[in-house]
């Protein structure tokens, strides 16, 4: 697979970014060359993209990456949205093929495969959010670039960082993930730590101790950290009002919702969608 090696000792050059929605169902992306770098993650739906000869099928979850010189077309109509970057950079960026080269981590470089899979969609588009309100409220150019920076580092961490130890591999740490993954997608529901045991088909106690001794956090607390996350995205990338974000997050009582939200982040949820309310949205 080929993968973009670039060096971020000096910040990228951010060219424009936005948030893209496709005003219909048979909305075909337009055909262009590529004047710079295009990072694109799908926040809904799938979107069929072609770069030169290749056909890319984008899904929700996933981010895409060109370079300069490529002819970008769609090739089917594509329900779908997305966060976009147009990005340059002083040191040029090298393309390699990852398959024969065996990556090794080094400080000041990264390297970010054409396509790939995020680990935290979330996380990205409230980074995403963030720099379009910076270029928005202050478009000062050297805060844009870094914070541009900032966001493929993100994505290059989320690609490449994990744990190869294999001696961490046993059926505890194997019984932990899973408890993470089933959090993660039932964190809209209202879950308890009891209905998590009994779900695999443990005791409440030991659960909650298994947990904590990897994770350094109780169960119950990780529950609502992920709810929490979910939250700031939701506040981030949609309009949805504060009463159905604490409905889709499994909250009877909207005041408990934004008790814990304050809690957890350090601010209301309104005050956290005003703080980076100045996205840039783009229909064509």
């Amino acid at each position: 697979m080929i993968a973009f090696e670039l060096l971020v000792d000096v910040p990228v050059d951010l060219e424009i970014t936005g948030k893209f929605i496709a005003p219909s169902s048979d909305w075909i992306h337009l055909s262009r060359i590529l004047l710079d770098y295009e990072l694109i993650v799908i926040t809904h739906g799938v979107l069929y993209l072609a770069g030169d000869k290749q056909h890319f099928v984008v899904s929700k979850g996933e981010y895409l990456l060109l370079p300069p010189l490529t002819k970008q077309y769609g090739y089917k109509a594509s329900e779908c949205s997305f966060y976009w970057l147009h990005f340059s950079s002083k040191n040029g960026i090298k393309i390699t093929d990852i398959s024969n080269h065996p990556h090794n981590k080094e400080d000041n470089k990264i390297m970010l495969p054409q396509y790939g899979t995020l680990k935290s969609l979330e996380k990205i588009i409230v980074m995403m959010k963030q720099l379009q309100d910076a270029v928005r409220g202050y478009n000062q150019k050297t805060l844009n670039n870094y914070m541009s920076t900032v966001i493929l580092c993100e994505l290059y961490n989320q690609v490449f960082y994990t744990d190869n130890d294999p001696s961490k591999k046993t059926k505890q740490e194997q019984l932990y993930n899973d408890i993470v993954d089933y959090i993660k997608w039932s964190r809209s529901e209202h879950i308890k730590v009891s209905q998590i045991a009994a779900y695999f088909g443990y005791n409440d106690k030991y659960l909650s101790h298994l947990f904590t001794t990897i994770s350094g956090l109780s169960l119950k607390q990780y529950i609502l950290q992920q709810k929490m996350e979910l939250a700031k995205f939701l506040l981030a990338d949609t309009n949805q009002n504060i009463n159905e974000v604490s409905i889709q997050l499994g909250y009877t009582d909207c005041h408990n919702f934004m008790k814990s939200f304050k809690k957890i982040v350090g601010l209301t949820p309104t005050d956290f969608r005003n703080a980076y309310a100045k996205r840039l949205l783009f229909y064509e």
